[in-house]
């Protein structure tokens, strides 16, 4: 086998492994109602690649390719374990529903979004609705579900297989829910997509900003499906306000710079405007729930950013009232951030102090870079180059981890 063709098998396997294999496993499970064992199937349908595309090629279509011999694969499987279990064929193919679905006027335009509504049926639990999107539909590794949920990764994993044998043994139909259903499934989906979007923000190089952009897609799907649902234009705001700075993160060398450093002229301006569209829409709509709170947040840095509004009073206030609707330990940390700019870093310290206990924040990067940078401010050098050493560890960007070293070498020493 000439080493070129298993090289380039290699790279057209790990292509369509990094762009499709959430909406391939979305495809499988949609026949069977079983993830796990879609999840399966498609590996040894990667594996199957790996050992003939040097020998016969790569195909013209390869995701075609592997959805085809996954659900061979997968269909072996369940007569195989139905002749176990004595002919009872608990696991029988059901019929194509999203297929059927996509031919009607009325269904939803990405399939991907009718698996996220199926994975938020009642019977599932809610904590673990978003999570079991994340890992089926769009692909995320239970460490990267964990870190978005603030919980170990082997928790999170335990978890997704209880969540993903409920499925199973329940026999919760894959199956696009009626208009009437979207509504009560809604958090779990906004959830979802938004900490994919939060994922996505984190990637770089060429490419990477795919998974940002595919949930900014199905954030527009979701507009476009409720349209009366003002979190779901908050959550496509947020992340609009977002996605206009990206251009603006990275120096031309690749050199990290943080919200007040960037420079605006870079940032999108279309994508601002949509979004500070969307955002009026929403606040017209209903009372402001999580996203609409945090979209508002955007704009009021962006207000500040470019026109030099004082803003910084308004957004302490807007995560006053996130703190009280959420609980969150990491809303609390940005609200000591915002602190830090209308009552000095002493105060925002000794907001901190209730969070320094909580075990959710431990192997939390942004925490410590935060806290690193209040105690620089306040003048605690040493206790400051400790915190942002913890963050030095715990970040795996190369650009984060050069800036923040070169923040604990600007540090005095201590006395």
């Amino acid at each position: 086998m000439p080493a070129a063709a298993a090289d380039e098998a290699g790279r057209a396997a790990e292509r369509v492994a990094r762009e499709s294999f959430g909406r391939l496993v979305a495809l499988l499970a949609a026949r069977t109602r079983d993830v796990a064992a879609a999840e399966d199937a498609l590996s040894e349908a990667f594996a199957a690649a790996l050992r003939q595309w040097p020998e016969g090629g790569v195909p013209d279509n390869p995701a075609a390719w592997l959805i085809t011999v996954a659900r061979r694969r997968g269909e072996d499987a369940a007569r195989r374990r139905a002749v176990e279990a004595g002919g009872a064929n608990r696991l029988a193919l059901v019929a194509e529903e999203l297929e059927q679905a996509a031919l009607s006027p009325e269904a939803i335009p990405d399939r991907r979004l009718a698996l996220m509504f199926a994975c938020a049926h009642p019977a599932i639990d809610p904590a673990m609705r978003a999570p079991l999107i994340l890992q089926a539909v769009l692909g995320l590794t239970a460490e990267d579900i964990a870190a978005a949920f603030l919980v170990p990764p082997a928790t999170m994993g335990q978890r997704l297989v209880r969540a993903k044998a409920r499925i199973r043994d329940a026999d919760i139909p894959f199956s696009v829910p009626d208009p009437g259903e979207l509504p009560e499934r809604l958090a779990a989906v906004l959830e979802a997509i938004y900490a994919a979007y939060a994922r996505g923000w984190r990637e770089l190089g060429d490419g990477a900003p795919r998974l940002a952009e595919e949930a900014i897609w199905l954030g527009q799907v979701v507009v476009g499906l409720i349209p009366d649902e003002p979190e779901a234009k908050g959550m496509l705001a947020l992340m609009l306000y977002a996605e206009a700075r990206r251009s603006a993160r990275r120096t031309d060398d690749g050199a990290f710079v943080p919200l007040e450093a960037q420079d605006v002229a870079l940032w999108d301006r279309g994508a601002l405007l949509y979004a500070e569209q969307l955002l009026r829409e929403a606040s017209a709509a209903g009372p402001s729930g999580r996203y609409q709170l945090e979209a508002a947040i955007q704009s009021a840095h962006v207000a500040r950013r470019l026109r030099g509004a004082a803003t910084w009073p308004a957004i302490l206030g807007l995560y006053d009232h996130l703190l009280v609707l959420t609980g969150s330990p990491v809303v609390a940390l940005n609200r000591a951030v915002a602190l830090a700019e209308t009552e000095g870093p002493r105060a925002a310290l000794d907001a901190l102090g209730p969070l320094a206990d909580d075990e959710r924040l431990a192997g939390y990067q942004p925490y410590w870079a935060a806290r690193g940078d209040l105690l620089a401010r306040a003048g605690r050098h040493g206790e400051a180059r400790e915190a942002l050493t913890r963050a030095l560890g715990l970040a795996d960007e190369p650009a984060v981890r050069t800036y923040l070293r070169t923040r604990i070498e600007s540090l005095r020493p201590d006395a």
